[in-house]
């Protein structure tokens, strides 16, 4: 589901590919996947990715 989020996919596509009855499931994962991008070894990995 987050590389849906991330391919840009709208949230309501999402949740109804993931069969979520409550779009506050889906929401969820998109606040993870943002909360993902802060941590450190993410923005390490998103930098060496990027190099290449």
């Amino acid at each position: 589901m987050t590389t849906m989020l991330d391919s840009g996919a709208n949230l309501r596509d999402v949740q109804i590919a993931a069969r979520h009855a409550d779009p506050r499931t889906t929401m969820r994962y998109d606040r993870a996947r943002k909360n993902l991008d802060r941590q450190p070894k993410h923005i390490l990995a998103a930098y060496l990715a990027s190099a290449t």
